[in-house]
């Protein structure tokens, strides 16, 4: 089932990727019974939500190797799950808190271009190639998201991002599933 769902909008993503993110999945929901990682445990939401989306971000992110924040991803999306499959993500992970940390690290336990760090945003000193983000209000990244990066990647809902994270917009590029997801891309201001 999460295959064929998830070749709903990838049609031609190898069959070990899609077992890695599977893989993923199936941990998720064993973790998610005790740190309350997501809300989303419906297989079809999470497939499009998780899944669909990561894999979206991560083949709009220039391919090679990138030092990318992952902000505020709890359970691992997009980074962790997208970098089992989008050749565009690599480099280091952000979380939230040290107890949902220890998913992502588990999680990421074999694949050496990530390392999960069990710290907020605004802990992190900056310095990274490109933010990522999804599912994070923008008042939460207001604080953290231009120290952090010059570029921003975030998966958002259709309202437009306040002028007070201090970048500039590129047109929002519509994800194909849904009515109200959008990837905007963004450049910090002078």
């Amino acid at each position: 089932m999460f295959a064929e769902r998830l070749r709903q909008w990838f049609p031609g993503l190898e069959p070990g990727k899609i077992a890695a993110l599977e893989g993923h999945w199936q941990l998720l929901r064993l973790w998610n019974r005790k740190l309350n990682l997501t809300t989303v445990d419906d297989l079809d939401a999470a497939v499009e939500r998780h899944y669909a989306e990561s894999l979206f971000l991560g083949f709009h992110v220039s391919p090679g190797a990138l030092d990318i924040a992952d902000v505020g991803s709890g359970p691992g999306v997009p980074g962790v799950s997208g970098r089992r499959a989008a050749p565009g993500l690599h480099g280091d992970v952000d979380r939230v808190t040290p107890a949902q940390g220890r998913f992502p690290a588990e999680a990421s336990r074999k694949q050496p271009n990530i390392r999960v760090m069990a710290k907020r945003a605004e802990e992190l000193a900056g310095g990274f190639d490109v933010a990522i983000s999804r599912a994070v209000s923008y008042r939460d990244l207001e604080g953290s998201l231009r120290r952090l990066t010059s570029r921003a990647m975030l998966l958002t809902g259709q309202e437009p991002p306040p002028d007070s994270l201090g970048f500039i917009w590129e047109p929002p590029i519509p994800l194909p599933w849904g009515e109200h997801r959008v990837l905007r891309i963004g450049t910090a201001s002078s």
